[in-house]
């Protein structure tokens, strides 16, 4: 629900977000667990039948709501890399130097 895509990243959240300290009921000072204790936990879990049947309803009360889509994207880390190097493109033809500095744009 809040974009976090890997233990990682809950992690991170629970290190800096009050919020998600609450929730699990740490306090605002304790020491938040290590990413690969959610890994250990989520795979024990999954082989229960009650962590299966939690989420299989969670999924069907989000698709209620609507909160749910069958959108599929994806993203080509090969667009990624080509635009963040677009200010270095040089052109083949007999153009003109870039001008002097990095980023020559930005005043």
């Amino acid at each position: 629900l809040y974009t976090i895509r890997s233990e990682r990243l809950l992690v991170e959240q629970l290190d800096y977000n009050l919020l998600f300290r609450w929730f699990v009921g740490l306090s605002a000072d304790a020491r938040v667990w290590d990413h690969s204790t959610f890994s250990q936990n989520r795979d024990r879990l999954f082989t229960e039948d009650v962590a299966r049947a939690f989420f299989i309803r969670v999924r069907s009360l989000a698709e209620w709501g609507k909160l749910t889509s069958d959108e599929h994207f994806s993203v080509d880390g090969t667009l990624i890399d080509a635009w963040a190097s677009h200010k270095s493109f040089v052109h083949k033809d007999d153009a003109p130097p870039p001008p002097a500095g990095r980023n020559p744009d930005v005043d």
